[in-house]
């Protein structure tokens, strides 16, 4: 696979869980709502990281250690920072009982409305840096 192909599929693939991040918040599915946010930063990341190192980008699911890796966490804003350190748990701590039930009752409708917000304006940054030079 060509680098822009592979950049593309991962965008595609970001484009995707985000809409069905949208989704699950009409459905209130909010646990996926969070689980899907994280999926869409992981991809963009790994977008970012093909385009940056021109490399296939880590297996790895730690949006902070991707960012590091990818070259970019020092460009990022706090807010940016903050977002990448709520959406931590919400990938692999949401599928285990004993930390399934404490994030749901933290992901009320209003803050998964923002956490998508965060997640698109993330997202969104991230695509225009792949057309810098």
């Amino acid at each position: 696979m060509s680098q822009e192909n592979n950049i593309n599929y991962w965008i595609e693939t970001a484009d995707y869980d985000l809409e069905t991040a949208r989704a699950m918040l009409v459905a209130g599915r909010y646990l996926y709502v969070g689980f899907m946010c994280h999926q869409t930063a992981e991809k963009v990341l790994k977008a970012y990281y093909v385009y940056k190192l021109r490399d296939v980008p880590p297996y790895i699911h730690n949006l902070s250690h991707l960012a590091r890796k990818a070259e970019l966490y020092d460009s990022l804003s706090e807010q940016q920072r903050d977002l990448l350190d709520t959406l931590e748990p919400l990938n692999i701590e949401a599928r285990y009982p004993t930390h399934k039930d404490k994030i749901m009752q933290s992901l009320s409708e209003e803050r998964c409305r923002r956490i998508i917000e965060e997640t698109e304006d993330f997202f969104i940054w991230i695509k225009t840096k792949l057309t810098e030079k």
